[in-house]
């Protein structure tokens, strides 16, 4: 899809919108839609537009991201609808992992192709000095983020300084980088690269380093994101798709809570705790509840909480207490497991 065909998408009404008397302006109706899409973002579009679209498209009242990915990228984007919202902090600390294309020779004020050369080298790395230098790079390192990056310095954007021609000056922070590996030298100029990496690192940085370390300088030129945390290619939708299936579902074909991903998908890491509609009730409320049952002395720290198997609070357990810390009003359309069924069923044309 064309970037002008991106800003009509952006444009135009919701899939749900009902019909008008010709001639009278047609009105946006918000819904409660509650869910997570994992929209596999194309090349040249922001993460900010990609969630414009699919909030327009879900005529949703609330939307956001886990986890940017800059227009150079392509990839996984879990986007979150209504109350999948309150659960984006959990997605967004899982580990990512990055298939990502590195060009020797020039380094760039952007640390990708989209930035001016600020330097050059005629050093081009061989496969062996590559993968020796790699283990440094591994675990815990200490990492300065691109300068053109949302990092705030003094309240600021660092690519809104940058962008004004301000000196952007960023400190190293530690980041977890997991693994690291070299899977293919096309030609000398080019290596691609496997990276799994924790919240906060840059791919941008890391190809950066490698280059000044390697005495080679590089940049990014191709970057594709594979998976955040729960969220993975299985799970991924082409624009075209998400845009189908709600037409479908628009059209009485299909039910829109079978394209989204329920909320607690970004929840996986967290343990879940089955309560009675009372108890259900009163932590709705953000009033605490006894913990009952045989293991209830045993179990401590962060749960998901449900009630007839739909998901009710994100609680902490203290002391034989249930805190509520993040309560959920599923009210209207919420997602659910058989996503992938329909996902399937669809039928596009990527040609």
């Amino acid at each position: 899809m064309s970037a002008q065909n991106f800003a009509e998408l952006a444009d135009s009404r919701p899939v749900s919108e009902p019909s008008q008397q010709a001639g009278k302006q047609r009105k946006s109706t918000k819904r409660d839609v509650h869910g997570w899409v994992v929209l596999d973002k194309p090349i040249g579009m922001t993460s900010t537009h990609a969630v414009a679209v699919i909030k327009r498209l879900y005529a949703a009242k609330r939307a956001g991201h886990a986890g940017t990915l800059d227009p150079l990228a392509s990839g996984c984007l879990p986007i979150a609808l209504g109350e999948a919202t309150k659960t984006v902090p959990f997605a967004v600390d899982g580990r990512k992992t990055y298939l990502f294309t590195v060009r020797w020779g020039e380094e760039r004020d952007t640390d990708d192709a989209e930035g001016r050369i600020v330097a050059r080298s005629d050093i081009r790395p061989p496969a062996q000095a590559i993968r020796a230098l790699l283990p440094a790079f591994t675990g815990t390192i200490q990492q300065v983020p691109p300068r053109f990056s949302a990092v705030k310095v003094d309240g600021e954007r660092a690519y809104d300084l940058a962008r004004e021609g301000e000196a952007v000056e960023l400190a190293a922070r530690p980041v977890e980088i997991h693994r690291l590996e070299l899977v293919d030298m096309p030609d000398p100029d080019h290596a691609i690269l496997s990276a799994e990496c924790g919240k906060g690192a840059y791919v941008r940085s890391l190809a950066r380093d490698l280059g000044r370390a390697l005495g080679a300088l590089s940049h990014v030129v191709a970057l594709r994101r594979d998976r955040v945390g729960p969220f993975h290619g299985a799970d991924m939708l082409p624009l075209e798709q998400v845009e189908a299936l709600c037409h479908r579902a628009a059209a009485g074909e299909g039910n829109l809570a079978d394209t989204l991903l329920p909320i607690e998908t970004a929840l996986d890491d967290i343990p879940a705790l089955a309560v009675s509609s009372a108890d259900a009730a009163r932590l709705a409320r953000g009033q605490a509840v006894l913990l009952r049952g045989r293991d209830a002395s045993i179990i401590r720290g962060m749960v998901q909480v449900a009630s007839g198997g739909q998901l009710v609070a994100i609680a902490e357990v203290e002391r034989g207490e249930i805190l509520p810390k993040r309560v959920f009003n599923l009210s209207g359309t919420a997602g659910r497991a058989g996503r992938r069924k329909v996902q399937n069923d669809v039928d596009i044309d990527r040609a």
